[in-house]
């Protein structure tokens, strides 16, 4: 006792108030070494040294404990490396890196980013691509539109969605909300006349685009009509398009192809493999009113490998693309099922990489019908220069000379249109 009341006086030298109980831990058992005034010492005999914490104890640095999955694709705010010696080193980050990780992982917060130095919002795109924040439902579309509000062809400039319709049903909002795209590849989609994305090809937004391609996609001479209402009427729209893919479209026919006329820029113009009556005709027409001529052999402008995706979000769309693949995944484990439609004599749904195909042999069987502009030969491989007389050159002059100038004089009758297309420009 006298141990311990030499204990409490050590505690506190030179006060004689009552301190109230004292408890001391050891091995796992908790013992009162003071109990206050008039209380009872207890206390094991022999003393051990004081440790703050545990053997086993370990700390983790955590923030934003609300979010754990956040946390976990988050790196810690250390660089850990190790020495010569095998010796752990840590060293902190970079305020701006420490920034740079906070503003990605609220990169759907930002009010907006105009103005803002295009170095540093690369850099934020990436850290927020990397955290695949754009793959969020909601919040992934609205920080993707800040982006592309700001920066336009710089988070992208060229898109290829070939046999991607997967990708497009999912994310249409997302690859909407791309501005001052110059290259668009909607080939083997199945889209159709009333798909919303064909509709927003008409839109200002996507008025840079100067190559389209839209091999095999259904499309008829009523969706032609509605992609060339703004740039007939309003001279909106596409009105910049350079070269243009509708083959392997059959239901297209030759006043579809009226259609097109209005697109005066046009460099080069792809309608094999559509439901043409007088193929003849149509290329004549081609010929006097837009200056095409037509090509003996492929035009490299139609070699779908040169349109890829490139810019900021090019790794975006890949993710775009793998969590369609995953979802779909599942999907493998029915080849029971169609195996069982094979042996009760059913058919099954053909894929449409195997349509895609199918189309190609379809435009090889009914001839090549690709045009080029003669004044931009140089540019088309492997084009062979054509030998003309002056005399035929001449007179092709002077038959698009008449032709532009019976334009002119029936203007009016141009700009009859009908109810369906008021109604339609009614929509721009």
């Amino acid at each position: 006792q006298s141990w311990t009341r030499g204990m409490s006086d050590c505690l506190h030298p030179g006060s004689d108030l009552d301190t109230g109980p004292i408890y001391v831990r050891e091995n796992g058992q908790l013992h009162v070494v003071h109990q206050g005034a008039g209380g009872i010492w207890s206390v094991t005999p022999r003393a051990r040294p004081f440790r703050l914490f545990s053997r086993g104890f370990s700390v983790e640095l955590c923030m934003n404990r609300e979010d754990d999955r956040a946390r976990r694709q988050r790196t810690d705010h250390f660089i850990f490396t190790y020495t010569k010696e095998g010796n752990l080193r840590y060293s902190a980050k970079s305020l701006f890196s420490l920034v740079l990780g906070y503003i990605s992982d609220n990169v759907d917060h930002i009010d907006s980013l105009i103005g803002f130095p295009e170095q540093i919002a690369e850099k934020l795109f990436s850290a927020a691509e990397a955290r695949q924040k754009f793959t969020e439902p909601v919040t992934g579309l609205r920080a993707l539109q800040k982006f592309t509000e700001a920066y336009g062809s710089l988070v992208l400039c060229s898109l290829c969605l070939r046999n991607r319709y997967l990708v497009i049903s999912e994310k249409l909002e997302e690859i909407k909300s791309f501005r001052e795209l110059t290259c668009l590849d909607l080939s083997c989609c199945k889209l159709g006349d009333e798909h919303e994305l064909l509709e927003h090809l008409t839109k200002e937004a996507l008025s840079s685009v100067k190559r389209l391609l839209l091999k095999d996609n259904s499309l008829s001479d009523a969706g032609l009509r509605r992609m060339t209402a703004p740039v007939r009427v309003l001279k909106k729209g596409l009105e910049n398009l350079l070269v243009l893919d509708l083959s392997c479209n059959p239901k297209i026919t030759d006043v579809g192809i009226g259609y097109l006329l209005s697109f005066k820029k046009l460099n080069c113009l792809d309608i094999s493999g559509t439901g043409l009556k007088d193929v003849n005709a149509v290329i004549k027409r081609i010929q006097t009113q837009i200056g095409l001529v037509h090509s003996k052999v492929p035009l490299k402008e139609f070699d779908h490998s040169n349109c890829k995706t490139e810019g900021w979000a090019e790794q975006t769309v890949l993710q775009w693309e793998q969590a369609v693949m995953e979802a779909i995944k599942p999907q493998d484990d029915l080849r029971s099922r169609t195996a069982a439609l094979r042996f009760y004599g059913k058919t099954h749904r053909i894929d449409e990489v195997v349509k895609c195909k199918v189309a190609e042999t379809e435009t090889k069987a009914s001839g090549n019908l690709q045009f080029y502009k003669e004044k931009v030969q140089n540019c088309h491989l492997p084009l062979k220069k054509e030998v003309a007389g002056s005399h035929e050159l001449k007179n092709n002059k002077k038959r698009a000379l008449a032709e532009q100038e019976r334009e002119r004089t029936s203007k009016q009758k141009h700009l009859c249109l009908t109810v369906e297309d008021w109604d339609l420009l009614n929509t721009y």
